[in-house]
């Protein structure tokens, strides 16, 4: 018969890191297979940077090398930017937006543990606000780009960032589905209309609400292995849908219903992956669902209201700021002690 005390090991930072990595291989898949490996060169870039600059700035920080690089968080916040990112961006934008997320958003913090924001929304939010046009500039999944471009084509096009000779835009690329409404609604078209589009599927844009599912599933995966909690993505999904359920039912001329806003845009990524950051996020079951509704109230306002089609990343960075204001107010009671 065991004796007492009952001690789990915890699971170690590379082990965790690597399962969240693990889990974001089903929406790779479905990546390629909607948009074509252009997100694979993506990946390797922002990958090899994230290693080069948490080396570089270890080095000089006098610190050992080895075993804050292959703790693989890096590589975690290397991934989630280039998921956020156009499949198609030059390798510059890649390297300048990882290259700053480690440096500026984790390693100058003092690293892991202690960066206040999510480095990668920070990366996000940074190449957002210098190259709006770039960034915006989304491919056309291949079942509906008049030009289809072959592997080799679309990694020539992240290196020189050029399209080849005689291939226009607007050939290859489209709004995605959250600019493309925000856009005809300015035009006085209905949501109903807007819909009707030969880009949009079930809910949301042909293609991209596959890889939302892909990331669904990968957040199924994350539950059950019980690396994150329910509380921060269902409280995000709930809350964005109860927004945009309002919404629409006040005016549904005006206003999309939930299921785009669910599987449009960085929805899914978000819930699962980029809020569920355990250094930046609240630690209180309480405080992650406060967390987690600010972050969807927010989005949902700067899709709808804003300036950008998308707000997840934003909304993040913002209620960042909050995390210690929330872990205070909503710290459980201390067994044996009053009030």
């Amino acid at each position: 018969m065991s004796r007492s005390p009952y001690v789990s090991q915890a699971p170690s930072v590379s082990n965790i890191m690597l399962k969240v990595m693990l889990a974001l291989l089903p929406a790779i898949a479905v990546y390629v297979w909607v948009y074509g490996s252009g997100i694979l060169l993506v990946l390797l870039l922002a990958s090899l940077t994230a290693l080069v600059a948490e080396a570089l700035v270890l080095r000089i920080r006098q610190r050992p090398v080895w075993p804050f690089v292959s703790d693989c968080s890096a590589l975690l916040t290397a991934w989630l930017l280039a998921l956020s990112l156009p499949p198609l961006a030059p390798w510059w934008l890649v390297v300048v937006g990882t290259f700053f997320a480690i440096v500026v958003a984790k390693q100058l913090y003092g690293g892991l543990g202690y960066n206040p924001f999510n480095p990668a929304m920070v990366g996000y939010a940074v190449l957002l606000i210098s190259f709006p046009a770039i960034m915006t500039n989304w491919p056309a999944p291949l079942s509906l780009a008049e030009t289809s471009l072959d592997w080799t084509t679309q990694w020539n096009i992240i290196l020189s960032g050029q399209l080849p000779a005689g291939v226009l835009p607007d050939a290859v690329s489209m709004a995605t589905p959250l600019d493309y409404i925000k856009t005809q609604l300015k035009l006085n078209h209905s949501v109903d209309s807007i819909l009707q589009a030969g880009q949009f599927g079930w809910f949301a844009g042909k293609g991209a609400e596959l890889v939302a599912f892909a990331y669904l599933l990968g957040g199924a995966y994350l539950l059950h292995q019980k690396i994150i909690t329910w509380h921060l993505p269902i409280s995000f999904i709930l809350g964005l849908a109860l927004m945009a359920a309002g919404f629409h039912w006040y005016q549904p001329e005006l206003y999309a219903g939930a299921g785009l806003h669910l599987f449009a845009g960085a929805t899914m990524l978000g819930a699962f992956f980029i809020l569920t950051d355990p250094v930046s996020g609240p630690t209180t079951p309480n405080g992650k669902i406060i967390f987690a509704l600010g972050v969807a109230v927010m989005t949902y306002l700067i899709r709808t209201f804003g300036g950008y089609p998308d707000g997840v990343a934003f909304s993040v960075l913002l209620m960042n700021m909050l995390v210690p204001l929330i872990d205070a107010w909503t710290q459980p009671r201390v067994f044996g002690h009053k009030p």
